[in-house]
């Protein structure tokens, strides 16, 4: 799971896997495969950067 910031400052976890896509309109919305969209402050590439680190310590232990 990574943590991420809420538009409204909240932080929540969420499940990487269920990440269908990650878009900049400009704010970053997280849409995941339930369909459920989350509007986070991190950029598109952080959170890209969020799952890297995710797997890799998953992966890697």
């Amino acid at each position: 799971m990574i943590e991420v910031t809420k538009i409204n400052g909240g932080i929540a976890l969420i499940n990487c896997d269920l990440i269908e896509y990650v878009e900049e309109t400009p704010d970053t919305v997280i849409t995941l495969t339930t369909g459920r969209k989350l509007i986070v402050k991190e950029s598109r590439q952080e959170i890209k950067n969020l799952v890297k680190s995710y797997k890799w310590e998953i992966y890697h232990g």
